[in-house]
């Protein structure tokens, strides 16, 4: 048996950064295809998995039984204390990582994913929703802009889960509907993240939530 299973789909950043930290440290693990397109995470058997209904659901198969977790800040910060890497080193750390996993929580994947959702994977690129949503993704992006001047990283000056939470959906700036021409920091730190050793796209990390059909990866 492997040791991890992730429930996700690839076009779910909240997903990726999961599945990123686990193959950043080369982990043993499989995803568990969740066809979110045709409802499979509103169906009884999945909430009985998650009862928010959402991915990622990491599930860590130990040897005492199987241990699960969901949201993807809670999964970090446990798979940074499994692995012993990408995780604060001082108290000051872990108290700044937390904000920015918030922050990533509320604000960057909180804005930017719904807004991806509508134009990339509901086809409504305009309206009052897409322009709300669109108005708050930039200012966030602007706050993590303004956070990376004059530093490679979000904390400790080095990659930590505070990095691997900001960046899950931002490598689709087309999907977004955004640039990054006025934040020029971000392009930058997410060609660093890029860079690091075990570095995979979220395609070529899990299958479509589009497709019912796709086989467990």
């Amino acid at each position: 048996m492997t040791q991890f299973t992730l429930h996700g789909f690839w076009e779910s950043g909240n997903a990726y950064k999961v599945a990123l930290m686990l193959e950043l440290n080369d982990a043993d693990w499989r995803c568990e295809h969740v066809a979110f397109m045709t409802g499979a995470t509103r169906r009884p058997e999945f909430r009985a998995l998650n009862v928010m209904g959402e991915v990622p659901v990491l599930i860590h198969h130990r040897d005492g039984g199987d241990f699960k977790l969901t949201q993807s800040g809670a999964c970090l910060t446990y798979l940074a204390k499994h692995f012993g890497t990408y995780g604060p080193q001082t108290e000051a750390e872990e108290y700044d990582v937390l904000r920015w996993l918030l922050f990533d929580s509320q604000k960057v994947s909180g804005q930017v994913g719904p807004l991806r959702f509508l134009r990339y994977m509901a086809g409504r690129p305009d309206g009052p929703e897409t322009d709300y949503l669109h108005g708050r993704a930039v200012s966030a992006l602007k706050v993590l802009d303004a956070a990376l001047e004059g530093t490679d990283w979000l904390v400790g000056g080095r990659p930590t889960i505070a990095d691997i939470a900001c960046q899950g959906y931002l490598h689709w700036p087309g999907q977004i509907g955004v640039t990054y021409d006025e934040t020029p920091n971000i392009g930058p730190w997410l060609e660093r993240i890029r860079a690091l050793p075990g570095f995979k796209h979220s395609e070529d990390l899990m299958p479509s939530g589009r497709e019912p059909q796709t086989a467990t990866a």
